[in-house]
């Protein structure tokens, strides 16, 4: 007899938002944002409170009369915790939970908790340990202290100077956070540069192609697609943190690493875009920017300005990208493509899932890439058997090979980066110059 299947208990949430008067429509895709969050945090929302206000409450955000209406609202449905759609103070989460009876989180604090439970490899956790920490250090309070009021009697381990009566609980806390952010950076510092090398060595000899884009919007199911890689699939926000990196295979002659990012979001965290700086290096050192748009989605245009930004910056806005728009076969009136034609020219437009428009992206990419190509001719010793077995991954051959004594001599197209490696066995042009 099999054992009962545990139950995972789903936190109770009650989702509140605050939108300036006159910004219609904008209130539901917000929410809508938020919910999802909230169900990919592992909360199951209850309810929905909304006010429209010009400025915010310095004391609760909200006001006393939306106040109360929460906390009846709490006590009704038996709310776990209030998710607030906008970033709070310290204070203001202070008097929330006081009044409110329950625990809130803001935005911030919610994307954050996301990300540490999607973290997978070191390095992540390490840097959404370090947002966290960074985030929470000044929200620290007596509330949470674990000894409140109390004193820790001074003794051992403390420099002359500072041994007395001993300090607060609070302020353990918060020498340990500091100590604890120290390390982290210390450790962070590290592991970038550690990536920073992989990534480079890798960069260095092959052509290299990142997709970005806002969180959901099909980045890998599109890698699924392109590589048959079978990377994670799951619909829900952040379900990919840690870069994957698989080969492209666009045509004959043409493979591309093709990289797999973390997706953005409105209003993304500062503390995580700093920290995922290492992750982020893909991005920042690849060939091509494919950026991936849910064609499907009623705000696309605001999350291609998110990207945009985000994107600008971590020093990428300049890069080459590629503008593809995703789930096209949920656009069942032919007039909505038409629409995004018109409106993004040169952008390409498919579905992942049905493949449609895969060969176009294809085509695009070689036709992108193969313009970057420098064109050589060379004379290589067949002795250079390692060079001559490198030559396929990244180089495209235009022209037969022709075997002389103890050498081949071939017409090749290379990335610029490469050429290096080719100098020394260079034949001139036709007219004396170099090719």
């Amino acid at each position: 007899m099999r054992g009962a299947e545990k139950t995972v208990y789903r936190e109770r949430a009650l989702l509140v938002g605050i939108v300036a008067p006159g910004a219609e429509g904008e209130e539901d895709d917000q929410l809508e944002e938020l919910a999802r969050l909230a169900e990919t945090a592992g909360a199951t929302v209850e309810g929905v409170v909304l006010q429209r206000r010009d400025r915010p409450d310095p004391r609760t955000f909200v006001g006393s009369g939306k106040v109360a209406e929460i906390s009846r609202r709490v006590a009704d449905l038996k709310i776990d915790c209030v998710l607030f759609n906008n970033d709070l103070s310290p204070a203001q989460v202070r008097n929330l939970e006081k009044d409110v009876g329950c625990r809130v989180l803001d935005r911030t604090e919610l994307i954050l908790d996301i990300f540490a439970t999607h973290a997978r490899s070191r390095q992540a956790k390490l840097q959404v340990e370090l947002a966290q920490l960074e985030y929470t250090l000044p929200r620290l309070s007596p509330l949470g202290a674990h000894i409140t009021g109390e004193q820790q009697a001074g003794g051992f381990g403390i420099g002359i100077g500072q041994r007395g009566p001993g300090e607060k609980q609070l302020e353990v806390d918060r020498r340990l956070a500091r100590k604890r952010i120290t390390t982290l950076r210390r450790q962070l510092r590290m592991s970038e540069e550690r990536k920073r090398r992989e990534v480079a060595q890798r960069t260095a000899e092959n052509t290299t192609v990142s997709l970005v884009g806002y969180t959901n919007a099909g980045k890998s199911t599109l890698m699924n697609a392109l590589t048959g890689s079978g990377v994670l699939v799951e619909d829900r926000l952040f379900s990919t943190l840690d870069t994957r990196t698989r080969i492209w295979t666009i045509r004959e002659g043409i493979k591309v690493l093709l990289s797999d990012t973390v997706g953005f979001i409105r209003d993304l965290p500062h503390g995580l875009v700093a920290s995922f700086h290492a992750t982020l290096e893909e991005v920042a050192q690849a060939d091509l920017l494919l950026h991936v748009v849910d064609a499907s989605h009623p705000r696309a245009e605001e999350q291609i300005r998110v990207v945009e930004g985000v994107l600008g910056e971590i020093g990428c806005g300049e890069k080459p990208s590629l503008r593809l728009f995703n789930k096209i076969d949920r656009l069942r009136d032919p007039v909505e493509r038409e629409i995004l034609r018109n409106r993004h020219p040169g952008a390409i437009l498919l579905s992942a899932r049905s493949g449609e428009g895969l060969d176009a992206l294809r085509e695009r990419v070689a036709e992108i890439l193969t313009r970057q190509l420098v064109d050589v001719e060379v004379e290589i010793p067949l002795s250079e058997g390692k060079l001559l077995a490198e030559l396929p991954s990244w180089s495209v051959s235009v022209g037969d090979r022709h075997y002389g004594d103890g050498h081949v001599r071939m017409s090749l197209r290379v990335p610029p980066r490469v050429l290096y490696k080719l100098e020394r066995f260079r034949l001139p042009s036709p007219a004396g110059g170099e090719r």
